[in-house]
């Protein structure tokens, strides 16, 4: 029997929060075809349903991911199975499984959290920083790492970079690939929070409820604009939100908290749909 997509990633449920973990812990959680086709099944089905409000995407045991798996690019004679020209099944087949992937999480209409218990390196790194938030222990660690390996780079990695970390770093992570520890993925903003190792399950857990509580369906709007920032004018993106914001004003998320802050007690959201 062959690898199936629930032997290399599975998802779960609980109070709103669908949690989807990568899982090839003896390869650091490397890419598979079989884990790809999986997650995208599982982000597919998480967005689409009305229990789910907060996604969060992490690794089993001491690695987020690796990225492509290494060690089958050698067994099967590099990255390119030792062909001399490209092969452009290949290529349309890639340009897909991005898109259903880090392009899917990027563009979420809910919120997305990568949780990083260790190593996020290659196109690993790119299905974390597609993510809204950012969680690492103090033991993560983050590589572009493909000039490691004789690759440029893929799942827009370089793009996601430069929109979080500006085009001069982005350059010297892509071309350099230094290893950024936790403390200074902080500092640079690849992450948004790091805890110790023995506490990030719980922060995880804490923090995707508190995302949970929120006014889904202001959140999902929220996203939209901030995602039509990067190629929209001031102008263009002030005219977006304008009718997004109408749109929540008259939801019962949006009458239940102005009444709850008038009498001083915490507000109770519903569901975005």
């Amino acid at each position: 029997m062959g690898t199936t997509a629930e032997d290399h990633v599975f998802g779960e449920l609980h109070d709103g929060v669908g949690t989807i973990t990568l899982n090839r812990p003896d390869r650091r959680n490397a890419l598979s075809d079989a884990m790809l086709e999986g997650l995208a099944a599982l982000l597919t089905a998480l967005e689409e349903s009305d229990d789910v409000r907060v996604i969060v995407i992490t690794g089993a045991g001491r690695a987020f991911c690796s990225g492509g798996d290494v060690q089958d690019f050698n067994e099967r004679g590099g990255e390119g199975a030792g062909a001399d020209t490209v092969d452009a099944e290949a290529t349309e087949r890639q340009r897909r499984v991005q898109r259903e992937t880090v392009a899917r999480i990027y563009r979420c209409p809910k919120p997305v959290i990568a949780a990083i218990p260790g190593a996020a390196a290659g196109a690993g790194l790119g299905l974390a920083l597609a993510a809204d938030f950012r969680i690492g222990s103090d033991r993560a660690v983050f590589a572009t790492a493909f000039a490691a390996v004789g690759l440029s780079g893929d799942f827009g990695v370089a793009w996601l970079l430069q929109q979080i970390v500006g085009p001069v770093k982005a350059r010297e992570l892509m071309m350099l690939n230094p290893r950024v520890r936790a403390d200074a993925a902080l500092e640079l903003g690849l992450l948004n929070r790091m805890v110790p190792e023995d506490e990030f399950e719980q922060h995880t857990r804490e923090f995707a409820q508190q995302l949970a509580q929120g006014p889904a369906l202001a959140l999902q709007y929220m996203k939209d604009n901030l995602v039509r920032a990067i190629h929209e004018t001031l102008e263009e993106n002030m005219d977006a939100e304008v009718p997004l914001h109408k749109a929540t004003g008259l939801t019962e998320d949006h009458i239940g908290a102005v009444r709850a802050f008038v009498e001083k007690r915490t507000p109770t959201f519903g569901r975005a749909r």
